[in-house]
């Protein structure tokens, strides 16, 4: 279910619009297997948005999205469509941290 996983993953990165895709700059997509101890996450988002990005920004590792796959599929792994909407719906709110939306503002727009 490995490379299923990752497939489901690159899938959702594959639905988001040309112009988003390419106006994501110097950050990488990963999977891991389980969140840090004690953190009861699917995603992880770390880095520099967009937004706070200044013309002093450079020379700076890329940021990193993390899917969790242990807990995504603890969840949703009984239905192989429900794992499926859910990866694309973590990588997608992830993905609009990058770009500076907070958890707050995808409340307000119901996408959290």
């Amino acid at each position: 279910m490995d490379e299923d996983f990752e497939d489901s993953v690159q899938a959702a990165m594959e639905t988001l619009p040309d112009n988003l895709r390419e106006a994501m700059s110097n950050v990488a997509i990963v999977v891991e297997d389980e969140p840090p101890p004690g953190q009861p996450l699917l995603g992880l988002y770390e880095g520099v948005p967009l937004t706070r990005r200044t013309s002093y920004y450079g020379g700076v590792p890329p940021d990193k999205i993390t899917i969790y796959r242990g807990p995504l599929e603890r969840h949703y792994g009984h239905d192989a469509a429900l794992l499926q909407q859910q990866i694309r719906r973590v990588v997608l709110h992830e993905i609009a941290h990058h770009f500076g939306i907070s958890d707050e503002r995808l409340r307000e727009l119901d996408r959290y």
